[in-house]
């Protein structure tokens, strides 16, 4: 993707409230020469089940699209990357690090926590709103275009690590 063609579209649409992010893709799109894109549609019923216990009770585990890694991870480095990092719940808030190429990341950068809210949930596993935390969150970067990859490839392996860490309920954060 051409940097002139994001900028000038990042600026055509700057101070607006809310963003419209389907139109902005599209118009992104367009720009590019690239074909509509083609928005994921889910016709399933989605997976629901209600909790058996308090959330007071709850093992509460995270997995978030914002592009978090911490200090000595690979950084997430292009659009469609299906793999994910596992950062461990301990992890000092200054030792996490953001990358992605489709949000302003000066915020994240600034403090992980508004796409990766590790600290709140330090608090409220302390405030004892929440039973406890997981050894480990998950992340990723969104922006991945193929539905299928991410039904085929990056779903089931964020659920095999809410497994393996025996989570009772996981927090999903967009970016």
């Amino acid at each position: 993707m051409s940097g002139s063609v994001v900028r000038r579209i990042a600026t055509e649409h700057e101070g607006t409230e809310p963003v419209d992010y389907i139109e902005r893709t599209r118009a992104t799109y367009d720009a590019l020469g690239y074909r509509a894109y083609r928005w994921v549609k889910n016709d399933d019923q989605p997976a629901w089940a209600p909790l058996t216990k308090p959330l007071s009770e709850c093992r509460v585990g995270m997995t978030a699209s914002g592009g978090i890694y911490r200090v000595g991870q690979v950084a997430f480095h292009f659009q469609d990357d299906t793999s994910h990092r596992s950062i461990p719940s301990d992890t000092p808030t200054d030792a996490l690090r953001a990358t992605h190429f489709a949000y302003d990341l000066t915020d994240a950068r600034q403090d992980p926590n508004v796409v990766f809210p590790i600290d709140t949930l330090r608090n409220l596993r302390d405030n004892n709103t929440i039973g406890a935390i997981a050894d480990e969150y998950q992340t990723f970067m969104g922006g991945i275009y193929s539905g299928r990859r991410v039904r085929e490839e990056l779903a089931p392996a964020i659920v095999a690590e809410w497994v393996r860490l025996e989570v009772d309920v996981a927090l999903l954060v967009p970016a």
